[in-house]
């Protein structure tokens, strides 16, 4: 293996496997920097590990109701012991998979911590054990670690990287954080049969998103058994042997047998040494870039969580992806974090694309089409659930500005309506639009009343 690299990747996630294997596909010779697993916190601590643990739940409630459509399925019950060995099994196959990725792509595989030891004439010098290697450009895609929890006893609290880990199943859950890691790992919780709180530091789960969405989420929440307790934060934990109680700011004392520390992630860019070479991480550890992910610093790009622009893993590809077209393809491109869809694997799930209703009238005059019912399959079992779409419309140029979504298979189909909302798709599309039926989706094209005209 040379000494010498083109690029010196810190970080095989999603997002530096992507650039590494792009920039290789360019002719660049290539080195990736991992200290864990490849794959990184999505494809081995989050998002693959907690849909598999989610697709469990949904398993129990589809069971739920099975007899209503004439199947007997006797009782069913739950083993975490049998998911986590599945589980095991499926992301040792996704981690051979990506080492086959970076093999059949040249890229070289560095295990250990990375370390930037400075500037050197022909670039920079990263340390990765007793080994000193050199690259032209650096990219830090070195992901982000749950936040800490700095109450006292807050190290009795687990993180979602432990949950993901559990062999049994905890009667008596709490879930501190209302964002996407909180209200999901709340849902699938309580969906494989533990009690579960959740408490919020505001008014409601997933601050930031359509405040309709919002309202039903919480409503589908407390309807599905989860207690929620709002506008409280986290005093401290105590102990007493496998027994939990948390105290609450209001003074509210709760018991468990699990608190979960839902409360945030941050980014991994302190101790990379990146100083040396004069980039300095914001103070949350966040390292700043521009829309090509080029830091301050010549040479030196950044993309992902690491950078605290936009969190998800799709959109950490999509970076890496651009960056290695612009440094190495020889067309140079920025990604603009706009109209990104993105899914909330709650219970239901959201899907959403484009602007808030509140966002959208900040630009000027918008129309807002609604539509609420229960889908046919929980009509006829008997379920109250649910679902609710949106559509904000640009009352000027007819343009859909935003689609929200909160039901069954809505990150499905979000993901479909979000190519025409990148395309610049008009209401009048929707409606020359001929349904599907029966489904649920046909109801995005048979939207005709405006519910409400704002901004």
């Amino acid at each position: 293996m040379p000494d010498h690299f083109d690029l010196i990747v810190i970080g095989a996630g999603s997002g530096g496997v992507a650039a590494s294997r792009r920039a290789a596909g360019h002719g660049a010779r290539v080195a990736v920097v991992e200290r864990s697993r490849v794959g990184g916190t999505c494809v081995m601590r989050g998002c693959v590990p907690k849909k598999l643990m989610m697709y469990a739940g949904d398993l129990g409630r589809l069971m739920e109701s099975a007899a209503r459509f004439g199947w007997d399925v006797g009782a069913p019950a739950f083993s975490m012991s049998a998911w986590q060995d599945a589980k095991a099994a499926e992301l040792d196959r996704l981690e051979a998979i990506y080492l086959q990725m970076l093999e059949g792509s040249g890229v070289a595989l560095l295990r250990g911590e990375a370390r930037v030891e400075g500037r050197v004439p022909d670039g920079i010098a990263v340390a990765v054990g007793s080994r000193t290697i050199t690259t032209r450009t650096l990219l830090v895609a070195a992901g982000s670690r749950p936040h800490p929890l700095t109450i006292p006893g807050g190290e009795f609290a687990v993180t979602s990287d432990d949950v993901l880990a559990l062999h049994e199943l905890p009667a008596r859950v709490v879930v501190l954080g209302g964002g996407y890691i909180g209200v999901e790992f709340a849902s699938i919780l309580r969906s494989l049969g533990a009690s579960v709180t959740q408490v919020l530091r505001g008014e409601g789960p997933l601050r930031g998103f359509d405040e309709d969405l919002r309202a039903r989420l919480a409503g589908a929440l407390i309807a599905r058994g989860v207690v929620l307790h709002t506008r409280v934060t986290p005093a401290r934990i105590d102990r007493s042997g496998a027994a939990l109680r948390l105290t609450l700011s209001d003074g509210q004392v709760l018991d468990a047998d699990l608190v979960v520390n839902a409360t945030g992630r941050v980014p991994n860019g302190h101790g990379l040494g990146l100083e040396r070479i004069g980039v300095a991480p914001r103070e949350d550890g966040s390292i700043a870039v521009d829309a090509y992910s080029a830091s301050p610093v010549d040479g030196v790009y950044a993309i992902g969580d690491v950078t605290n622009r936009m969190n998800l893993t799709p959109v950490a590809i999509a970076e890496g992806r651009a960056f290695a077209d612009s440094v190495f393809g020889g067309a140079p491109r920025p990604f603009l974090h706009q109209n990104v869809a993105t899914a909330v694997f709650s219970t239901p799930p959201i899907g959403t694309v484009g602007l808030t209703e509140a966002q959208a009238a900040q630009r000027g005059p918008v129309r807002v089409y609604e539509a609420e019912f229960r889908p046919m399959r929980n009509a006829f079992a008997g379920i109250d659930q649910r679902t609710y779409m949106k559509l904000v419309v640009d009352d000027a140029s007819d343009c859909v500005l935003g689609v929200q979504m909160i039901g069954d298979d809505a990150p499905e189909i979000v993901q479909s309506l979000a190519v025409a909302v990148v395309a610049g798709v008009t209401k009048a599309l929707f409606d020359a639009t001929v349904a599907v039926h029966p489904t649920t989706a046909e109801e995005f094209v048979l939207m005709r009343e405006v519910k409400r005209r704002v901004g």
